[in-house]
């Protein structure tokens, strides 16, 4: 079974874990974009990160906390889920 965080998810998450709404199209064009510029801040990053953790039980780096761009934390997100690490 392959996991992979979707921006399609992310863009859910951002809703539910921060409360920030951003269609999934704009995210994807803005991925390189700083979080920051879409609404979200390091607390709502945070608690995307706990949703994570808590669906797939298992920790992330604490890098993903510090990503800056939605490509940055899909990566980074991705990698981990895969390698299991």
């Amino acid at each position: 079974m392959i996991i992979e965080v979707t921006v399609d998810e992310l863009a859910k998450l951002m809703k539910k874990a921060a409360g920030v709404t951003v269609d999934p199209q704009e995210l994807k064009h803005a991925s390189d974009s700083p979080f920051g510029t879409l609404g979200l801040d390091s607390l709502g990053l945070l608690g995307i990160v706990g949703e994570l953790e808590n669906r797939y039980s298992r920790p992330l780096p604490v890098d993903a906390e510090r990503c800056k761009t939605p490509r940055e934390f899909l990566e980074l997100v991705n990698t981990t889920l895969k390698t299991g690490a």
